[in-house]
């Protein structure tokens, strides 16, 4: 097992994770699409929208630091503009997994912000979807997953 196989079995092992940038309109969101998912399958899952006071009908934080008991994970759904900063965050709290979501177009993957992740022992999974992978996945982000290996657009490093 490589390291990234490592570091998604560990991500989606915990049972608190943020999804940092679901919107308030979720129609064709893939953060809101993973919320809704990890939601399903048991996790105890935070949107994180600092314009926004509620998504998908549950509460929605403005940060990461406003989530009451903390997080174990995040999954960053934010352009990749943005992704440093929510890492910037990760770092000063103690979150010490994040994953950037990137299906088919440019996602939230930030060269700056996978480096900074690994120059701050944060496990950092950059691109693909944590639908793909273990409990969470269903058929059609299994074929995805199929999909995007072939094209070379998989997860390569933690």
């Amino acid at each position: 097992m490589g390291a990234v196989d490592h570091a998604i079995d560990d991500f989606l092992a915990q049972r608190r994770i943020a999804v940092a940038g679901v919107s308030r309109t979720p129609q064709g969101h893939g953060g809101n699409v993973v919320y809704q998912r990890l939601r399903a399958r048991g996790y105890e899952v935070f949107a994180v929208n600092p314009a926004a006071d509620t998504v998908e009908g549950d509460p929605c934080y403005r940060d990461l630091r406003s989530i009451p008991g903390g997080v174990d994970a995040v999954v960053i759904a934010t352009p990749a503009s943005a992704a440093e900063s929510v890492v910037r965050e990760c770092r000063e709290l103690g979150i010490t997994r994040v994953w950037m979501h990137q299906a088919f177009g440019a996602g939230s993957v930030s060269k700056e912000a996978h480096e900074l992740c690994r120059a701050s022992g944060i496990a950092s999974i950059a691109g693909g979807c944590p639908l793909m992978y273990g409990p969470t996945s269903d058929g059609g982000h299994r074929f995805m997953r199929v999909i995007l290996g072939l094209f070379g657009r998989l997860p390569k490093e933690a």
